[in-house]
């Protein structure tokens, strides 16, 4: 029996431990060996972690909250702007094709006349982007 004493066992004797199962018996040796300050403080700072859990869950709901007001708000409207660019874009489309067409027909009657059109429109894009290669590219276009 003297070889039992520096055991934890020999603080208890078996038959107070009758009436506690197996796991009992071992949590309660644990929790004789874990400081109780140690298990305090964490405990402490358990429930300051989940308090601003629980703060930032709380804005994250209202920030979500307002966010769907505000895209319950604004999808109308976006889908409007959306049709109005689509519509706008079929707009443009039918005129640049109406111009194709135009210039067709121009080129096709009148050939000399469209080619120095198209040549001075040149020279005057050139110079309004201060370009210095306007000749290259009125030479360019002519072959």
């Amino acid at each position: 029996m003297d070889d039992r004493k520096g055991t934890p066992e020999s603080d208890y004797s078996i038959e107070c431990f009758q009436n506690y199962t197996a796991p009992e018996v071992f949590i309660q040796g644990l929790a004789g060996i874990v400081d109780q300050q140690d298990v305090e403080s964490m405990i402490r700072a358990q429930k300051q972690m989940l308090q601003r859990f629980e703060k930032t869950n709380e804005m994250l709901t209202n920030c979500n909250a307002l966010s769907a007001l505000r895209l319950k708000t604004v999808g109308p409207e976006f889908k409007k702007h959306t049709q109005m660019l689509l519509d706008m874009k079929k707009d443009l489309d039918y005129i640049f094709k109406k111009i194709r067409l135009i210039k067709g027909k121009l080129s096709n009657q009148h050939p000399q006349a469209f080619a120095e059109a198209v040549r001075s429109s040149l020279a005057e894009e050139c110079e309004e982007d201060g370009s210095f290669d306007s000749q290259k590219e009125i030479e360019s276009n002519d072959n």
